[in-house]
C-alpha cells in the first residue's frame, strides 16, 4: 500500500469521525451546562409544555434535573427523577460507540437505528411509562 492511499484511507477515517465526536461535543456542553445551572432553581428553564397545559407528567419530565444529579455524582437522586432517562443513558452510549466504530473502519452509515420491532417495543415502553407515572400507584416515577 503506498504512502498517498495510507493517508486518503486516514482522511477518511477522520471526516467519519466528526459527526459522531461533534454530537459528544454537543452532549457534553449541554451536560455541563446543566451540571452548572441547576434546573431545581425557578427561573433557570422553561416549563415542560406538557406539564404546564394539563398538569400531567410527560416521560422527559425530570429529565433535566436527572442530567443535574448524574453531573454530581447522585444517581440515586437522578433515578428518583427519571428512571427511564437514567435507563437509556447505556443504550445511547452503545448506539453512539457502534456509531464511532463504524466510522472509524471507514464503513457506511446504517440507514436504520434498529429492527422495527425494537423500536415499537421502546415506543410501547415510552407509552406505559408515560401513563403509569400519572396514575395514583406509579407515583414512585413522578419526577
Amino acid at each position: 500500500m503506498s504512502l498517498a492511499t495510507t493517508e486518503r484511507h486516514g482522511t477518511r477515517r477522520v471526516k467519519g469521525l466528526l459527526a459522531p465526536l461533534g454530537v459528544a461535543a454537543a452532549a457534553g456542553a449541554v451536560f455541563a451546562v446543566v451540571g452548572v445551572i441547576d434546573p431545581n432553581e425557578p427561573g433557570h428553564y422553561p416549563t415542560c409544555p406538557f406539564l404546564w397545559a394539563t398538569g400531567l407528567y410527560c416521560p422527559g419530565c425530570g429529565t433535566l434535573r436527572t442530567v443535574h444529579a448524574l453531573a454530581h455524582l447522585d444517581p440515586v437522586a437522578a433515578l428518583g427523577l427519571n428512571p427511564l432517562a437514567v435507563a437509556m443513558i447505556p443504550f445511547l452510549v452503545f448506539w453512539w460507540g457502534r456509531w464511532v466504530v463504524r466510522a472509524w473502519q471507514g464503513r457506511p452509515r446504517r440507514t436504520t437505528l434498529a429492527h422495527p420491532a425494537w423500536l415499537w417495543a421502546f415506543l410501547a415502553i415510552v407509552m406505559v411509562y408515560w401513563v403509569v407515572r400519572n396514575l395514583p400507584f406509579g407515583a414512585f416515577l413522578a419526577p
